[in-house]
């Protein structure tokens, strides 16, 4: 089978399965703790992606397990187009921040509609600024240096919009 391109999210699931065998189930959990903090992954890219690597000979299926579950594992068909795709060109960013999006039009918002997004974003961004400030305390002490560095990465981000809270436009006083 002629080895075709990988999108992202296929890509983070072969470079998750790289640690051992997982269900769906359970490789919505690890990329949700591994790369949430700035990659987001929904259920449905998920199943979507699986039969499709699978079909393309990248992974393989396990035994059903509990309530039909389906572990998969990396081939090494898997590995090699895995490693082809972190040799290529990251590309450009994709941002998608719906705060922002709503910033965008801030001007049509009623004042106190924007004060009241601005505060629920801001207690938001603290809430995850520090579940961000705790994992990494946990990851340090495995001395994972690739995981800490992409949460000190997610810190700043935080970090970041907090800051533009701190001027945002519209808020009082501004």
């Amino acid at each position: 089978m002629a080895e075709k391109g990988l999108n992202a999210t296929a890509a983070a699931l072969l470079g998750l399965l790289h640690e051992g065998p997982m269900t769906g189930g359970q490789l919505m959990a690890t990329a949700e703790n591994r790369l949430g903090p700035f990659w987001t992954t929904t259920r449905s890219q998920v199943y979507r992606e699986l039969p499709v690597l699978a079909e393309r000979g990248f992974v393989r299926l396990g035994r059903p397990g509990p309530r039909s579950s389906q572990p998969y594992a990396i081939t090494a068909s898997g590995k090699r187009v895995f490693a082809k795709w972190l040799g290529e060109d990251a590309g450009r960013d994709q941002l998608r921040n719906p705060l922002m999006l709503r910033a965008a039009f801030g001007s049509l918002h009623k004042p106190q509609q924007l004060q009241e997004l601005y505060a629920e974003r801001r207690e938001e961004h603290n809430a995850r600024l520090a579940e961000l400030r705790e994992e990494l305390k946990e990851v340090k002490k495995r001395d994972d240096a690739f995981q800490a560095a992409t949460l000190e990465f997610a810190i700043q981000y935080q970090r970041s919009i907090l800051k533009w809270l701190d001027t945002a436009p519209g808020l009082s006083g501004s």
